[in-house]
């Protein structure tokens, strides 16, 4: 009866969505930001079609890993599934997952136990091999799991790009997550990430 009232009721008062606003140092750049990542998703289809592959690639942590201990009972008419109360942890989990932005579908997600620069490097590993002479765009957060070493030389070995990275901490490409990013995010790179502003995911 509750349920009734409360689903046709103007305010739901028990149903609450989290939010975070970004927060923004330069307008102008954020601005510039989000347009350029808006004109990448409206021209997805297009650039499929040139072989191109426009991918929003996220992670989600925690996710535990339930086993009910007794099978649900089937939906009959006038009744409702019934899902067993009781479950069995197995630990909890990480997804990577890849959203085909102009298919409309995930391909190549990665599920373990950990989200570590080794994990993200790999999984994009995979996921290039599905089409291994095309071209990929990865939106991405700044997560530094993204602007990692492992990454750069993934990106580096794929591209056929011979010069000397540097040393992390210390010099070149490699000194810090922000030579990092500008080396991932070079447009004359065959694979190259797009950094999404901060808290815009």
């Amino acid at each position: 009866m509750w349920g009734v009232f409360l689903k046709e009721a103007t305010l739901q008062p028990h149903l609450v969505r989290y939010w975070l606003n970004a927060k923004i140092d330069d307008p102008l750049k954020f601005k510039k930001q989000v347009k350029y990542i808006c004109e990448l998703h409206q021209e997805a289809k297009t650039l499929l079609e040139q072989g191109i592959h426009l991918i929003s690639t996220d992670e989600m942590t925690g996710i535990q890993a339930l086993e009910r201990l007794f099978p649900n009972k089937r939906i009959k008419p006038k009744q409702v599934e019934k899902i067993e109360f009781e479950y069995e942890r197995h630990g909890t989990l990480s997804l990577i997952a890849n959203w085909d932005v102009a298919r409309g579908k995930v391909v190549s997600p990665s599920i373990g136990p950990t989200r570590t620069e080794q994990d993200f490097s790999e999984h994009i590993q995979r996921t290039i091999k599905i089409d291994e002479k095309a071209e990929w765009i990865f939106i991405v957060d700044k997560l530094n799991t993204h602007k990692s070493v492992s990454l750069v030389k993934l990106v580096a070995e794929s591209c056929g790009i011979t010069i000397d990275l540097g040393r992390k901490g210390k010099e070149g490409i490699l000194q810090s997550m922000d030579s990092r990013a500008d080396f991932l995010s070079d447009e004359s790179h065959r694979i190259r990430f797009v950094y999404i502003p901060k808290h815009t995911s």
